[in-house]
Parts: C-alpha cells; sequence; structure tokens
C-alpha cells in the first residue's frame, strides 16, 4: 500500500494573486503525485492547509481535492480555522469535543487523525479529552495503525520552530502513544522539514512542505535580537511516500516539480539492473 502526504500547503498567503506562488508549488506536489505508476492509495492533508483559513482558501482546496483519483483524509494546523474548514468539508468527521479527530480504516492499516489546533496559537494542543478519545479509539483496534496529526512535539534544535517538551499537551500525547504498542507511526508536519526521530516507542516522520521550507539553523535564537539569518527558503515543494511492505512501513522524501532525468531502464541500464536482482535472489551466491 502507498500512502501519499502533503502538509503546509498555506493556500491563501497571496489571496488577491491568481497565480499565488504557494498554489504553483502545491500543483507541482499534486501532478508529481498523479504522475506516479502506481498511484497513492490515500493522501493525508497533515494541516497548514490555508495561509489564514479563509472559506476562499478551502474552497479551492476542494476543488483540487475532488478530481484526485484517491481519497484525502485532512488533519488541521495552527493556520486553519474550524468552522471555515468544517463548512466547506462538512463530510469530515468530528469527535465528541467538536475537534476533527477520527479513525478510519484502509486496507490492513488503521489511521487515527489528531486535531492538535488551538486557534491563535503556534504550537500544538490536546486537551484531556481528546486524550481521552484517542487512547479509547486506540483501544478498539489493534492492527498497525498511523498517527496523524499537525504539530510534532518534538525539539528539533531549530530555535523557533520547535516544541516546548514538558507542555501538558506534549505529556498527555505521550502518556497515549506509550501505551499503544500498534502505533507503527507519526505522521505529522508544521516544521517545514523532512525530519525523522524515534518518540515513546515508535517512529515520527516530519514531512517536508508544499510552501517553501524552513531554514536550518542550530543557534538559539533571541527573541530581542534580530540577527539577519536565513528564515524561510525557496526549496523545491515537498511531499512524503510512506510504503508499507507488508511488514514494515517505509518512508520516502521526495521534491514536486519536473526533475532532469539521468538515466533510464534501456539497453545501457539493463545489464546494471540484472546484476542487482540477481544478487536479490541469491543467484550469485
Amino acid at each position: 500500500m502507498l500512502i501519499a502526504q502533503v502538509t503546509d500547503i498555506h493556500l491563501g498567503f497571496q489571496p488577491d494573486d491568481p497565480a499565488e506562488m504557494n498554489r504553483k508549488r502545491f500543483d507541482d506536489v499534486v501532478e508529481s503525485l498523479l504522475a506516479l505508476t502506481p498511484q497513492p492509495d490515500l493522501l493525508l492533508a497533515t494541516g497548514d492547509l490555508t495561509e489564514s483559513g479563509s472559506i476562499a482558501s478551502y474552497q479551492t482546496l476542494k476543488t483540487i481535492a475532488d478530481r484526485l483519483p484517491f481519497p484525502v483524509h485532512f488533519a488541521l494546523g495552527n493556520h486553519d480555522l474550524r468552522a471555515n474548514f468544517r463548512d466547506v468539508f462538512p463530510e469530515v468527521p468530528v469527535c465528541s469535543t467538536g475537534h476533527v479527530q477520527y479513525a478510519f480504516v484502509h486496507g490492513p492499516m488503521r489511521f487515527v487523525v489528531l486535531d492538535t489546533l488551538e486557534e491563535g496559537h503556534h504550537g500544538g494542543a490536546l486537551s484531556a479529552e481528546q486524550a481521552q478519545w484517542l487512547d479509547e479509539t486506540l483501544l478498539e483496534d489493534s492492527r498497525p495503525t498511523v498517527l496523524v496529526l499537525h504539530h510534532p512535539p518534538i525539539e528539533t534544535g531549530n530555535g523557533w520552530m520547535t516544541e516546548d517538551l514538558d507542555a501538558p499537551w506534549v505529556q498527555r500525547l505521550a502518556a497515549v502513544v506509550r501505551r499503544h504498542p500498534q502505533i507503527i507511526r507519526m505522521i505529522t508536519g508544521h516544521l517545514h522539514r523532512a525530519i525523522v526521530t524515534g518518540w515513546h516507542g515508535t517512529t515520527l516522520a516530519v514531512c517536508p512542505s508544499a510552501a517553501p521550507q524552513v531554514a536550518i539553523d542550530f543557534r538559539e535564537i533571541d527573541g530581542e535580537n534580530p540577527d539577519g539569518r536565513d528564515m524561510i527558503v525557496a526549496e523545491l515543494p515537498g511531499f512524503a511516500l510512506h510504503y508499507w511492505t507488508g511488514r514494515d512501513l517505509i518512508t520516502h522524501f521526495c521534491a514536486g516539480g519536473e526533475h532532469p532525468v539521468l538515466a533510464r531502464y534501456n539497453a545501457r541500464m539493463q545489464p546494471t539492473v540484472q546484476h542487482i536482482l540477481a544478487e536479490r535472489t541469491g543467484a550469485q551466491h
């Protein structure tokens, strides 16, 4: 099974520009997904779907999602507005607390989507009621599970884009994750970088953003001293592909858009391919 992920699209950053950069970057990611063979089985869009949560931006997103040949499942990020999202996507489930939290099964895997949005707040949030919902939802099914959320509850070293590991929401989430070994992956966004780390017995993968990436800088940042460091860089729009082998979930980080092809599988490359395949089957031993 092939699971695609896109995150931090930030549609509507230039709301009056029909050729806005973030829309073009998202289109490049979508075209790259559509060009894949085989096609993804589903797409996870993990928050910051829009820049400011406008109805118009969500309508644009819906127009794009509706033309995709595979289902799209949404999570919300700190730039989203829950009411406006629900107005345009009323079919997306909410839990008893009113958060956009839900679980679904696709093929051999289960996906549990969390809503870590606290409107007006940059970092993540997860109430005690939400954590209880997560714990109870995970108890319902022991099949391999992917936990989907926007905010990664990790310290990144990149001073201004990181979480407080002692924050109550992080501690609540950690306590639940530790209790459920069927969580084989946490899939997140928010940081505008490709990052992988271990987290309380599972693996956490942060997808690079469709919008411009955050520059890497491991120096501490001083809120009183704007030192001229790079903050946002126009690297290629990113996405992720998570491939389920039947035993493991393998994550690939990719870049959207067109790229020069340096080699194709033709007669010149055939001996190399044959050699590799023969080694894999043990014919060389």
